[in-house]
C-alpha cells in the first residue's frame, strides 16, 4: 500500500468526504429515500448501504451485514478515492480488488431483486 504522504490534493479530498458526510447524515435525518427506487420502484445497488454504514459505526456488524453486504468494500473504496484509484503499486492487483468489489455489489444486486418479486 502507498504511504499517506503520496495523496494528491488532500486537503481537497478531505473537505469533499466531510461535504459528503454531512450532506448523507441530513439526508438520513430527514428520512429522504433512495431516488432511483423512488423513480424505478427497484432498490438500486447501493440501497440499505447508509444505514449498513451507521450499523457498523455503532460496531453492530450483524444489522450492517444484513442492510447490505457489501458495506465493508466503503473503507477499501475510500482508499481507492484517497489514493487516485491505485491502492497498491500493483497494477493488476488495483483492477482484481476493484473488480471484485463490483461484482460483489451486482451480485448481492441481483439477489437482492430477485427476493424481491
Amino acid at each position: 500500500m502507498k504511504k499517506i504522504k503520496n495523496i494528491k490534493n488532500i486537503k481537497t479530498k478531505l473537505t469533499v468526504t466531510l461535504g459528503y458526510l454531512l450532506c448523507v447524515a441530513i439526508l438520513y435525518k430527514l428520512g429522504a429515500s433512495c431516488i432511483f427506487e423512488s423513480v424505478l420502484h427497484i432498490p438500486c445497488p447501493g440501497c440499505g448501504m447508509t444505514r449498513a454504514l451507521f450499523s457498523a459505526v455503532k460496531f453492530d456488524f450483524a444489522s450492517a451485514f444484513h442492510y447490505h453486504k457489501m458495506f465493508w468494500s466503503v473503507p477499501v473504496l475510500y482508499l481507492y478515492f484517497l489514493f487516485d484509484g491505485k491502492l497498491f503499486t500493483n497494477k493488476l492487483l488495483n483492477r482484481t480488488v476493484f473488480i471484485c468489489i463490483a461484482a460483489g455489489f451486482i451480485v448481492f444486486w441481483i439477489i437482492k431483486l430477485c427476493a424481491s418479486l
